[in-house]
């Protein structure tokens, strides 16, 4: 789910009356609170919405979930960028321009210049850089990067890589990077749009995969992403397919055998999947292996909305029809922008979809044609 980002001025009472309404919305069991807690407070992880609207909730509980909705780790941190903010906090500047060791920016913007005997010196003269990490608050993710990370251009920071930018990359694993940062950037080029309109998100997985990078760590992440040709990519380099990477890719005989013995959460994330790419059948399979049409989608699976907003949005009317027909609730409200599903369809221009969610005619026979 986006973080919800802060106003250019924000103000600590307007966030602790946040944190209130939480705890008065928790206590109405609002369906949404719970699905806001499950994704942003970490007691919370994968509980059930009883569980949750079962367990007390104290105000410094709801104030930790605030400031992990709008991006920071904890009340404290959320805090002190209100009352002392510092050029790292300011979201209206792309991320090298918030870096505050002149260094380490100085080492990004040789990255993004593809200057790679520059980057060579710098990290001579300063080893340390390697081992680096800057901080950033405020997003939904590239909390903490290293130096290698900053090759992936996602975040979008100036909209274009350079035609070097494997061999710049070359030049920071062959210095030696943390697993856990390889990881990541495999992740983030991926996920990234930069470098696949720049042609080099193939190679960059190559890469790093070369350099021991983990592909099954970033495959669901590049099918919730749309990138199926990265996707096919970790693929080819040892990926398994389990069942929400079948849904996605819409391998229907592949899903069918895998149903059966695919747990709980697996399913959760693959009726997410099948909804995002339209694979109506494998949504028809998880619907009569009884995955619930009005549960929203799971923690990062697009999760301020059910399957039929998503369906809605997309103006997906056979899906719909499907997801009406097995009862999904039309009045439902997604997390973010409090809209039910016709709105969503309204504001994606779907007339046809959002006079049908608007409509009486829901029971029609399922067409499996």
């Amino acid at each position: 789910m986006p973080v919800r980002p802060l106003p250019s001025h924000p103000n600590l009472d307007h966030l602790k009356h946040q944190a209130k309404d939480l705890l008065r919305e928790h206590r109405a069991r609002n369906a949404t609170v719970a699905q806001r807690l499950r994704e942003f407070h970490p007691r919370f992880a994968g509980a059930a919405d009883d569980a949750i609207f079962d367990a007390k909730l104290a105000l410094s509980d709801a104030q930790l979930a605030i400031a992990r909705e709008h991006g920071f780790a904890s009340w404290t941190r959320l805090k002190r960028r209100v009352e002392a903010p510092t050029v790292a906090d300011r979201l209206d500047l792309p991320h090298h321009e918030r870096i505050a060791d002149p260094e380490f920016r100085r080492a990004v913007e040789l990255i993004d210049l593809g200057d790679v005997a520059g980057l060579d010196e710098q990290l001579s003269r300063h080893p340390e850089l390697m081992r680096q990490r800057v901080v950033f608050e405020g997003g939904n993710y590239f909390h903490n990067p290293s130096l290698l990370e900053f090759v992936a251009e996602n975040p979008i920071r100036r909209g274009r890589l350079p035609a070097n930018i494997v061999a710049v990359t070359r030049l920071l694993l062959e210095r030696g990077t943390e697993l856990s940062a390889r990881n990541e950037t495999l992740m983030l080029v991926a996920t990234g749009a930069v470098p696949r309109a720049c042609g080099v998100q193939i190679p960059l997985i190559e890469l790093l995969c070369d350099f021991g990078a983990d592909p099954g760590l970033a495959a669901r992440a590049a099918a919730l992403h749309g990138e199926l040709g990265a996707l096919e990519a970790l693929i080819l380099r040892g990926t398994a397919i389990d069942l929400p990477l079948a849904a996605a890719l819409g391998r229907l005989g592949e899903f069918e055998k895998l149903l059966p013995d695919a747990d709980p959460q697996e399913r959760h994330l693959a009726l997410a999947l099948a909804v995002q790419y339209g694979h109506v059948e494998i949504v028809r399979s998880l619907l009569d292996a009884g995955e619930d049409p009005n549960r929203f989608n799971p923690v990062g699976g697009h999760s301020h909305g059910t399957p039929l907003h998503h369906a809605a949005g997309a103006g997906n009317e056979a899906l719909v029809r499907l997801l009406l027909v097995r009862g999904a609730g039309r009045d439902v409200k997604d997390v973010l922008w409090h809209a039910t599903p016709a709105e969503w369809a309204e504001h994606e221009g779907k007339g046809e979809v959002a006079r049908l969610l608007r409509g009486g005619a829901t029971a029609n026979p399922e067409n499996r044609d």
